[in-house]
């Protein structure tokens, strides 16, 4: 017997809330205190109400009490997410090893993913519906010269900073995972969540842009077979590419693929501004690029899409007082989607 279809649009929304602190249990604490800025992400998610929400740039703990905490403070502000799922990151693992070639140990760089501890600048996914966690996919221990085609740094034809350290590399800095959100007719909608490095803050090497890049073709190979188990369903790729298509540094090349890849489509969501890019780097300033992104799978009728960014003088902005209480540099990415056929999800 066929289930029933879902006859409401599911909104998706990725939101990098640079919410992380320098040591463990400090953002809980701030939140525990009624930080502002835990009171502004909340206003913007509450505003926007998506179904399911990745956030970036939150701290992890094993009983997830901060991600808990945020999530409450959300509530408060008006949408109730039952159900959180959030995994160790890379970021701030220990390796034991000088990971950035600069001849010193124990530092963030020397991480497997920068970090301060384990555990700092984490992801989490809240959702009003069920996670499948028995059914998660974790490519976060993939060594990074394990990927497919994995373009590794060297410095005069030797690895860069060491085979020792190559040796033990993770390519995610973050995480990258596919999570089965269980939709109320029953079907699946898949989240493949991840959070990039920054393709600067290296040297002629290029350690961290050929890592940026790597960790974005990881979707291209896991959709065509290449790696893990593909979504057998519509999927949403969700997170922080820190990449722009045109602007700034990196091998945007690698981000294009993805946007173009046939089994991904871009919606090139707009701000109330009309512009495409998500994240306002003002000190330093880089300019403002598209470095967020909410990608649906080729077989969803998406519905609408857009940046929360909003300018000043329109309603949002008076609404959120935006221009008092900033929650992140980065901006709120979601993205309306249905099934497009009978068959629902």
């Amino acid at each position: 017997m066929a289930l029933p279809v879902w006859a409401e649009p599911v909104r998706v929304a990725s939101y990098n809330v640079e919410m992380h602190r320098k040591a463990p249990g400090l953002m809980l604490r701030d939140i525990l205190r009624g930080d502002d800025q835990a009171r502004a992400v909340a206003q913007v998610v509450a505003h926007v109400a998506p179904d399911v929400l990745l956030l970036q740039g939150v701290d992890y703990d094993a009983d997830l009490h901060g991600v808990r905490a945020l999530r409450d403070v959300i509530s408060e502000a008006g949408i109730v997410y039952p159900h959180v799922f959030a995994l160790l990151p890379n970021a701030g693992m220990a390796t034991g090893l000088d990971m950035n070639g600069d001849g010193r140990l124990g530092r963030g760089a020397d991480k497997q993913g920068f970090g301060f501890f384990a555990g700092q600048r984490g992801m989490a996914l809240l959702s009003r519906w069920p996670i499948d966690e028995a059914g998660v996919q974790d490519f976060s221990g993939l060594l990074w010269r394990d990927l497919p085609g994995a373009e590794l740094p060297e410095v005069a034809g030797a690895p860069f900073p060491s085979e020792a350290a190559q040796a033990v590399q993770r390519l995610s800095s973050v995480g990258h995972w596919i999570v089965p959100v269980v939709m109320p007719d029953g079907g699946v909608l898949s989240v493949m969540a991840f959070s990039a490095t920054p393709p600067v803050f290296d040297g002629p090497e290029d350690r961290n842009g050929l890592r940026n890049a790597d960790e974005i073709r990881l979707w291209a190979h896991v959709l065509n077979g290449d790696l893990g188990v593909a979504p057998k369903g519509r999927f949403v790729i969700a997170g922080n590419a820190n990449l722009d298509p045109e602007k700034g540094d990196g091998r945007h090349a690698a981000i294009r693929d993805l946007l173009a890849h046939p089994k991904v489509q871009d919606t090139r969501p707009k701000s109330a501004f009309g512009g495409t890019d998500t994240v306002d780097w003002r000190d330093p300033s880089p300019g403002d690029m598209r470095v967020g992104y909410v990608l649906p799978s080729a077989d969803w009728k998406v519905v609408d899409a857009g940046v929360f960014w909003p300018a000043p003088g329109d309603a949002d902005h008076e609404v959120l007082r935006v221009d008092e209480v900033h929650a992140s540099r980065h901006r709120l990415v979601w993205v309306d989607v249905e099934a497009a056929t009978a068959e629902g999800f």
